[in-house]
């Protein structure tokens, strides 16, 4: 009696079945790959706000109660008399000294229009830093508009503003 041979290997359906699954599955990991970027990057924005603020509060104190002016979008409180321009990504202080409010002064973590940091004095005792975020849903947005209604939205940012005043 001649035994038949048997194949031993995956037949052409099985393969596709398998490589379609792996395809599916990357698919869905990558998408929430990109979501966690885009929380992280969100988180980052939120947590520079709170840096500045607290420099600027820094400045207050120092200052009389009165909050640097706005060069453009950036804090004029930089420089030999401390009313310069500020670069994002430079220092925020005196160049005269070794006291700085923040020794680097964050920029937005991709650093393109619409996501960029910007700052403006409202009045001597009231600011507004605006920045735009990636997740438009994120409910932070709507609660820190509401908080700093007096903040004019800035030129060029989206609806996902994000607004940080003084207290």
């Amino acid at each position: 009696m001649v035994k038949a041979k048997k194949n031993k290997g995956f037949t052409l359906v099985e393969l596709l079945v398998v490589i379609s699954v792996l395809a599916v599955l990357s698919s869905l990991l990558i998408s929430n790959l990109n979501n966690a970027r885009v929380q992280a990057r969100d988180t980052q924005r939120k947590s520079d706000f709170s840096q500045i603020k607290k420099a600027l509060q820094l400045y207050f104190n120092d200052y009389g109660g009165i909050y640097p002016a706005n060069s453009g979008n950036q804090i004029a409180g930089c420089g030999a008399d401390g009313t310069s321009a500020c670069n994002w990504g430079g220092f925020f202080g005196h160049d005269t000294t070794d006291y700085y409010y923040m020794k680097l002064l964050p920029t937005d973590p991709l650093d393109a229009a619409p996501y960029q940091y910007q700052y403006t004095r409202t009045a001597n005792t009231s600011y507004c830093l605006q920045t735009t975020l990636e997740n438009e849903a994120d409910k932070d947005i709507l609660a820190s508009q509401n908080k700093c209604s007096a903040c004019e939205p800035a030129a060029g940012f989206g609806t996902a503003e994000y607004v940080v005043c003084e207290d």
